[in-house]
């Protein structure tokens, strides 16, 4: 099976200001031409588009990118096997790369590439690398719920006290992750118990966006988020027309869970070096501190030593459970509990 031509957009989602990429472009060593690149990207499309144009110009290696949700392209690398024309895979979530994998589609990173970040952000086989995080957090809205009220605790917001006072969405591909997490944590039959909860309590929305609009509008009182989503609407409308506020859940609670966005090589691609090449480029200095400082992208960068957006907690102060972006999974668990509850 082919890859289709395009995959389901990312809309609207934001990039990085090409003026600021373009300072970073001396940093980085010059390369012969090659490829081009396929990348297969479940990332926001507009900092792709700004990331593949500035790799582009670095080192003349040409960048195709076929965009869509993280699941769905997952599935299609997974269909597509050693007869893949994807080179890399750019997602927003580490279990469609472990999928991946577990099915043995991906090459090992470079040494060096693995070495610009934490390893604990990254595949433990060395064959996927993080690149950028994000913080599940509740958004809220003040007028309708004081902070003194919100749990602590995650899966308090399955107790009847909760119903009608929370959103989620869970068919969007953020919200596997957390349903991994809570089962890694607290077994099969506690998360689905949790989920049937929610299913109870909650209003539901396709995506994040829709969850953290209508807690600023006041349609709900709590969501369940990742921070970018909270970010950037107040970025869009402006702090002092933003009627929401971030909760953290309390250090250490499975709420608190940082989600990994990462990248691989596929072990199919016919142009290894290149895609290589590109993996390193995302894990640059240069780029890893646009991505934060550009009050654009709000996800926290991962080399080490560079600052996130100042909207957001720092990195370093953050506190998530003790899970392992190996103990995730691969999204299959979650899919079953959440099809399991009601929930898709």
């Amino acid at each position: 099976m082919s890859a289709p031509s395009s995959f389901r957009s990312r809309a609207g989602r934001s990039g990085l200001p090409a003026a600021l990429l373009l300072l970073s472009l001396a940093t980085l060593p010059a390369a012969a031409a090659e490829g081009p690149l396929t990348l297969y990207s479940a990332q926001h499309q507009q900092m792709v588009d700004r990331l593949t144009r500035a790799f582009t110009r670095q080192t003349g290696i040409a960048v195709r990118v076929r965009s869509g949700e993280a699941p769905e392209i997952a599935s299609q690398i997974a269909q597509e096997g050693a007869r893949s024309p994807a080179d890399v895979y750019f997602t927003e979530n580490s279990p469609e790369l472990t999928l991946l994998d577990e099915k043995g589609l991906l090459a090992p990173v470079d040494p060096a590439t693995l070495a610009a970040v934490p390893a604990q952000y990254s595949a433990a086989d060395g064959n996927w690398i993080g690149v950028l995080a994000r913080e599940n957090v509740l958004a809220y809205n003040p007028s309708l719920i004081a902070a003194a009220q919100l749990p602590g605790a995650l899966l308090d917001l399955a107790k009847p006290e909760w119903r009608g006072k929370v959103a989620i969405a869970p068919s969007d591909a953020d919200f596997l992750p957390l349903v991994d997490a809570v089962a890694a944590q607290s077994g099969e039959a506690a998360t689905l118990a949790w989920l049937k909860g929610l299913r109870q309590n909650a209003q539901v929305f396709d995506d994040d966006e829709g969850v953290v609009a209508a807690v600023d509008r006041g349609a709900v009182a709590t969501g369940i988020v990742n921070s970018y989503y909270w970010a950037r609407l107040q970025a869009e409308q402006g702090a002092a027309r933003t009627n929401s506020r971030v909760h953290h859940f309390a250090p250490g609670d499975i709420g608190a869970l940082i989600n990994v966005s990462g990248a691989a090589v596929l072990k199919s691609s016919r142009h290894q070096a290149a895609a290589q090449r590109f993996l390193a480029f995302l894990v640059s200095p240069a780029i890893q501190a646009e991505i934060g400082q550009g009050g654009i992208d709000f996800e926290y960068p991962l080399a080490p030593g560079v600052a996130a957006d100042p909207v957001l907690t720092p990195l370093a102060a953050l506190h998530p459970p003790p899970l392992s972006v190996g103990q995730l999974g691969d999204d299959q668990l979650a899919a079953r509990l959440l099809r399991q509850a009601g929930l898709i």
